[in-house]
């Protein structure tokens, strides 16, 4: 989970990635749109011309939800489309 920061409150990940053009922040987009329809999971997305900031959030509404392996593989998925 290279780079992903463990929020508190509300419990969550995150992580900012930063592009050298609009063409490149596009195209990683794109692959983040395809890999959340395969994995059936959305995370909270922000974006400018160069960069996007993400917030993964456990499944469920419980005050008690954890953060699980299924968003840290997520979060580990979404570091390799940087490759």
């Amino acid at each position: 989970m290279e780079k992903w920061q463990v929020k508190k409150r509300p419990l969550c990940l995150e992580r900012r990635f930063e592009f050298k053009s609009y063409s490149e922040t596009r195209e990683f987009l794109e692959q983040l749109g395809d890999l959340s329809e395969e994995k059936k999971i959305f995370p909270d997305i922000s974006f400018g011309r160069t960069y996007v900031n993400l917030t993964i959030r456990p499944e469920g509404e419980a005050n008690d939800s954890q953060i699980t392996d299924v968003e840290k593989n997520f979060a580990s998925e979404i570091n390799g489309l940087l490759n």
